[in-house]
């Protein structure tokens, strides 16, 4: 697959809803009930982020849930990428992009969402063919404003943003024409986990996958 075949795929699963939920999962028995939440909710495009011990096994689990689609976050290596593959994961998510990530991608056939936060590195994904993007970390480097920034000179680029964003700022990048959705950990909040309050969790999906784009 190569990276434009990547991107092309990327994209089709950022359309799928405004938000892709990056979550943290550190009790396994939260997995499955945990994507059957968001799925319920209007979100079927799961990053887990590769954090936590029970992360991988974590893919393997919410890979069987009807209509999700998992894939691994924070791949920063060959090996996270050729573990996540063997786990299940349908795509990987890096929060930069090194020539041995880049590489692991096209080996193992994993169509990868690449991050970059200046216009150095956005370009030079793009001589690569990656015209998908994650801007991370999205608030801390100049939010949405910074994003609309980038479209202007380099307008064939479509983007990700990950990082620091809420319901509340969400939609300051979703109306930028650069964007085809967000990252957002805010929909499984790390007490509602643990409550098991799984239906304050398909709630908060609700309202992430209505907001408009």
């Amino acid at each position: 697959m190569t990276p434009s075949e990547q991107s092309q795929h990327a994209l089709s699963l950022c359309q799928l809803a405004p938000v892709i939920p990056v979550l943290v999962i550190e009790n396994i028995a939260h997995a499955i009930p945990l994507a059957q939440a968001l799925v319920a909710g209007g979100l079927p495009v799961l990053e887990v982020t590769l954090r936590t011990d029970c992360a991988l096994d974590a893919i393997a689990a919410m890979s069987g849930v009807d209509g999700a689609v998992v894939g691994a976050g924070t791949v920063l290596n060959a090996g996270h990428m050729e573990a996540a593959k063997t786990a299940g994961a349908r795509f990987a998510v890096s929060p930069g992009a090194t020539p041995a990530v880049i590489d692991a991608a096209r080996v193992h056939d994993m169509p990868l969402l690449p991050g970059a936060q200046t216009c150095s590195e956005v370009m030079t994904l793009l001589e690569q063919g990656y015209t998908v993007q994650k801007f991370f970390p999205a608030e801390s480097i100049g939010g949405a404003n910074a994003l609309k920034s980038i479209g202007g000179p380099l307008p064939q680029v479509t983007f990700c943003p990950t990082g620091g964003i809420s319901l509340a700022r969400a939609p300051d990048y979703l109306a930028l024409p650069n964007v085809a959705c967000v990252g957002g950990s805010w929909i499984a909040p790390k007490t509602a986990m643990l409550e098991g309050d799984w239906g304050a969790i398909t709630e908060l999906a609700k309202a992430a996958s209505a907001l408009p784009r």
